[in-house]
């Protein structure tokens, strides 16, 4: 057994140790012994650091913030669909009516007319067709000008608007050619709102230019009788009116 030199003994062994974890005579007894110089020694892998948790007012803080921005979000996106809807239906306004007086275009009319028919043949339900023509129309546009004929066509969509129900439907077909779609009525009826509508005509008036002018109409009416089609129903009121316009001549 080796003896430890005087430099190795317990008392004078300073108590400090190497950054390798050994102290120094420890080093030379293992150079003495094994030669060389001391391997080093890696120091000792670093104790990973584990965060401290959170304190409990930490996530609630961030959860109420994502709460906050998520109904901002829903509020601004009820606004843009409540927007959309309120186009939506305006555009689909537009597409129904006349872009000059305030009843329904051909197309938006027909629509109507067909959803009658429907009813009648499902339900029995009376459905009457009254067809107007005006009468000195074209007087008025070539004398007071377009304008004047302008009003004259708003003129008697109003007049037919107030003398119809609610479930009626008044458009005008074109030109100076308009047609009322009576719901629940026979040919009876009818022929006693086509003659009211005329009598007030031939007296109501409107003003152009400090101007009161009158303008009239011929009606012809049509019952439904299970005709093929919304077109052939119309032409047949047309027919009617046709036929009332030149006896009066």
């Amino acid at each position: 057994m080796t003896a430890l030199p005087p430099s190795a003994s317990a008392d004078s062994e300073p108590s400090a140790l190497s950054a390798g974890g050994l102290t120094a005579s420890m080093q030379a007894l293992l150079q003495s012994q094994f030669g060389g110089a001391p391997r080093p020694v890696a120091p000792p892998a670093a104790t990973p650091q584990v965060p401290e948790p959170q304190t409990g007012d930490e996530w609630p803080l961030a959860a109420r913030a994502l709460i906050d921005s998520l109904i901002r979000e829903n509020i601004r996106l009820k606004a843009d669909i409540k927007a959309l809807s309120e186009q939506v239906a305006l555009a689909e306004q537009h597409a129904d009516h006349d872009v000059l007086t305030p009843t329904l275009n051909r197309r938006a009319f027909l629509r109507d007319l067909g959803r009658a028919m429907g009813d009648s043949r499902r339900y029995g339900d009376p459905a009457c067709l009254i067809y107007l023509d005006l009468d000195g129309f074209k007087a008025i546009n070539d004398t007071y000008g377009h304008a004047a004929g302008d009003k004259a066509l708003i003129h008697i969509a109003e007049r037919l608007n107030a003398n119809v129900r609610e479930g009626d439907s008044v458009g005008r077909l074109g030109g100076d050619e308009f047609a009322i779609l009576l719901r629940h009525a026979d040919l009876s009826v009818a022929r006693t709102k086509a003659q009211k509508l005329e009598a007030e005509l031939n007296i109501a008036t409107f003003e152009h230019q400090g101007l009161y002018l009158r303008v009239g109409g011929s009606f012809g009416v049509r019952a439904y009788e299970g005709q093929a089609s919304a077109e052939e129903w119309i032409a047949e009121a047309d027919a009617a009116m046709f036929l009332v316009k030149k006896s009066s001549r």
